[in-house]
């Protein structure tokens, strides 16, 4: 039984930063690309970040140029996203997907998703 559990989110004022974590099991984690998408309150879900299956490439959406960072580790079965400088607009739920064909941050190439975790940021 394959799973994703993200986690790492919650309440942060602007201007702040979170790390969010992505597990992996029930498949091999080394051969996926993994990506992070978000969906914002009456929007549809986005595409933020992905990182391919040995990490030497990222692709990060126009939306987080330079705030945020991908990243995975392959002993712990666990991909991170590090959010700094965060805004309003980036509260969302976000989700973990992966992919055993490409890294985008399309969702149509996602093979298996997580639940998402909320990430919300407010003074």
């Amino acid at each position: 039984q394959w799973h994703l559990v993200e986690s790492g989110g919650g309440l942060v004022q602007p201007g702040g930063s979170l790390r969010l974590s992505c597990h992996v099991s029930g498949f091999t984690f080394d051969y996926y690309n993994i990506g992070w998408f978000r969906q914002a309150p009456g929007k549809e879900r986005e595409g933020v970040s992905c990182i391919s299956v040995n990490g030497d490439r990222t692709t990060n959406a126009d939306s987080v140029p330079g705030r945020f960072i991908i990243s995975r580790d392959s002993v712990k079965n666990t991909v991170f996203l590090q959010m700094n400088l965060l805004k309003s607009e980036d509260t969302a739920v976000y989700y973990c997907a992966a992919s055993n064909s490409s890294c985008s941050l399309y969702e149509s190439g996602m093979d298996y998703w997580g639940r998402g975790t909320l990430v919300t940021v407010s003074s």
